[in-house]
């Protein structure tokens, strides 16, 4: 599958921009699934839940299904986190993923920056980002697109896929 990351500091609009690339991917015609990083345990269940009460037992995979999704929740007891190899792994095949996150995987990502969240840029450090996505006018050594500037945003992650693909 085609990949393309997003990193940035907390609160730098990660999330934002991905949903707003979301449905201009798939205007155009592209599958798109998302993994997000969570640097905190997380529950999509609530206490109480019939599969919050079987993860808490022990089940070591629960899944929840209705008419319109499911969800499989699986605990990693030992504490480790999965690599992102093995998560993709275990996704549909679509043409696109959209990486929120796992800073240091060796995928092509796309930085959010924002000089008011106070935060220093990973750019400087990381080879791996082929672009900063920015309103702040800053000199970044590599191509700097507009956060407001969707459109240019999804030509550039299009070629870039493509360009990975070929």
């Amino acid at each position: 599958m085609r990949l393309i990351g997003f990193v940035g500091s907390s609160g730098s609009g990660k999330t934002t921009l991905i949903a707003n690339l979301l449905p201009r991917l798939r205007a155009r015609g592209l599958r798109v699934s998302t993994v997000k990083h969570a640097h905190h345990g997380f529950d999509i269940d609530r206490p109480g839940k019939d599969s919050f009460l079987h993860r808490e037992a022990g089940a070591e995979e629960v899944m929840i299904a209705s008419g319109g999704r499911w969800a499989l929740l699986r605990e990693e007891r030992a504490g480790e986190e999965p690599p992102l190899q093995a998560l993709l792994k275990r996704m549909t095949q679509v043409d696109l993923v959209l990486v929120e996150g796992f800073r240091h995987e060796a995928i092509p990502k796309i930085e959010v920056w924002r000089h008011a969240v106070g935060k220093p840029p990973y750019w400087p450090d990381d080879k791996s980002i082929v672009a900063v996505a920015s309103d702040d006018d800053i000199a970044v050594g590599r191509l700097r697109l507009k956060l407001r500037d969707i459109d240019r945003i999804v030509d550039f992650i299009l070629s870039r896929a493509m360009a990975e693909a070929a």
